[in-house]
């Protein structure tokens, strides 16, 4: 895990609530926070947990791995992995077996890569290995 880099964090913040047009008091209460902990967050006085981070994260409409990775939380590499997931996971026009197979070739393909596949196994359904061919 990375070291927390809040001030980083704080200027972004402040960025992504200039660009939603909110001031810093509205979003204090959209996240459930106190107006002082945001500012001191923002300043890069303040180090957030990751709930609190999840809770601006959605006041704003921003991913949440964004910020955890502009807090040190998260390796930039886990979020694109978690996000790829994600998309596929949330498309509606494929099947549940498909987005499976999908995931299953995802890690393949970063297996093969030298990328390690996630640490508790294969993201898929259950029963299922990773290492046969996917059927359609």
């Amino acid at each position: 895990m990375a070291t927390l880099n809040v001030g980083n964090l704080g200027e972004y913040l402040r960025e992504q609530r200039r660009n939603a047009q909110l001031s810093l008091r509205q979003l204090a209460d959209a996240a459930g926070v106190s107006n002082p902990y945001l500012s001191q967050i923002e300043r890069g006085l303040r180090k957030p947990s990751a709930e609190v981070l999840q809770q601006v994260a959605k006041a704003l409409r921003i991913s949440a791995e964004t910020l955890y990775v502009r807090a040190g939380i998260l390796d930039e590499r886990e979020r694109d992995e978690l996000e790829t997931r994600a998309v596929i996971l949330a498309d509606p026009s494929i099947s549940e077996r498909q987005k499976q197979v999908l995931l299953q070739i995802y890690d393949s393909f970063r297996k093969e890569n030298g990328i390690d596949a996630p640490e508790d196994g294969p993201r898929t359904a259950a029963g299922s290995d990773a290492d046969s061919p996917p059927s359609v």
